[in-house]
């Protein structure tokens, strides 16, 4: 078997990618760059935006055109939502709703997997802590593909950390809703991340997309106190009006509750990489809703910016609110938010020119990159192995940093 794998949307998604081509391998197959060359196809689907969606169905023609003999499997939130479009679109034989890859298994008549891989493609890896949401964020469609939160057990995910860490330098913490960790199983976020970080040495952990005021005491003394664990947080605002937000069903926060917690997180240690996710034009948004947001954007500490035109997602319970705003206002409130986007992020570039950094190595030899603690992706020559983790300092300007290894970290 010659399987071609192409993922969309979210680490979660690429978790489920990684043990797909793990069980593939172990079952005697071979992973292949381009379609042309495969007799099967796995195509991982995201439902968070229409674009999303448009660009599977659109990839997955694409590769029937270049092999009209290709099998065809569809996983992922998108699948778990199909109508029948993605079932109907050439060369697909199954769609397999969501990370089920037992599900993938069967369909493509292999025997069930056995444990997550120990080695996965990128030099970071991804460990997926939980699945699923207990939240209805109006815009949503992940909710209604993923399910309920369900924890993974804290010794099954330790064991697999520690395995991971005999290959990569970090280990990224990824799920649909992390910050609901625990909520299940009688335990924390907090308490995985100490318990991983005491069991798994060397390795440098991070946090994937996290909710501000879901951070607790611990945790945010955990970035103060460890060095291993990146002092980075990925924080969803997507609006800094409270109108909006409570439109969005986001009921656990306003914009001042955020504001705080993100402020008092960001003071704990000298430097950190704090972003957050935007949406330009919900449903019944003014123009004051989105100076609010602007001016919340311009004011907080960020080092960077997602920033997300609204799409209608079917099904969602946005689709059915009044005031949708036209296209042309949300491309240009977009733009605007991208523009304070660009200003946050040279600022903090500038900021970091000449400090030092905890550096992992990434790319190939004729594209190597660095990624700091922080999440700053800088140039690093070619000649420094890929998969090594250093104390580095950062030399250039803010239109180019480069990351200079000074010692090595020993894994």
């Amino acid at each position: 078997m010659k399987a071609y794998l192409r993922t969309f949307g979210c680490r979660a998604n690429q978790y489920d990618t990684e043990a797909v081509r793990a069980m593939i391998e172990a079952s005697g197959g071979e992973i292949v760059a381009t379609p042309d060359e495969a007799d099967l196809a796995v195509f991982n689907s995201c439902a968070v935006t229409a674009a999303a969606e448009a660009d599977l169905r659109q990839s997955v023609r694409r590769a029937a055109r270049r092999a009209p003999a290709l099998r065809t499997v569809v996983m992922g939130c998108a699948a778990a939502r199909d109508d029948g479009t993605i079932a109907a679109l050439p060369t697909v034989e199954r769609v397999v709703a969501g990370g089920d890859v037992l599900g993938v298994a069967e369909a493509i008549g292999l025997a069930a997997p056995a444990l997550p891989p120990d080695v996965q493609t990128g030099t970071r890896a991804l460990l997926r802590i939980q699945d699923g949401c207990d939240e209805h964020c109006t815009f949503c469609a992940t909710t209604l593909a993923r399910g309920a939160a369900r924890s993974r057990s804290m010794v099954a995910l330790v064991h697999e950390a520690q395995r991971l860490a005999d290959h990569h330098p970090e280990i990224v913490l990824t799920g649909i809703h992390i910050g609901h960790y625990g909520v299940d199983t009688n335990t924390t976020l907090s308490g995985l991340v100490e318990r991983l970080i005491r069991d798994v040495p060397c390795v440098r952990f991070r946090l994937s997309s996290l909710e501000a005021t879901e951070v607790d005491d611990r945790l945010r003394e955990l970035f103060a106190e460890v060095d291993r664990l990146a002092p980075h947080l990925h924080a969803p605002l997507q609006s800094g009006s409270d109108a909006v937000l409570k439109r969005m069903g986001r009921h656990w926060y306003k914009a001042a509750s955020y504001a705080t917690a993100v402020q008092r997180i960001a003071a704990s240690v000298p430097v950190f990489g704090l972003g957050a996710d935007l949406i330009a034009g919900f449903p019944g948004e003014t123009d004051d809703d989105h100076r609010r947001t602007v001016a919340l954007a311009e004011s907080l500490p960020f080092t960077y910016l997602h920033v997300f035109p609204y799409s209608v997602r079917p099904g969602t319970a946005a689709e059915r609110l009044p005031g949708h705003v036209a296209a042309s206002t949300i491309e240009r409130r977009a733009a605007e938010l991208r523009a304070v986007a660009e200003r946050r992020a040279a600022a903090h570039r500038a900021r970091r020119t000449g400090g030092e950094c905890d550096l992992v190595v990434m790319g190939t030899a004729a594209r190597r990159e660095g990624l700091t603690e922080d999440y700053l992706t800088v140039a690093v020559d070619p000649s420094i192995p890929r998969g090594t983790r250093w104390r580095g300092r950062l030399d250039g300007d803010a239109s180019r940093l480069l990351g200079v290894p000074l010692q090595a970290i020993i894994r």
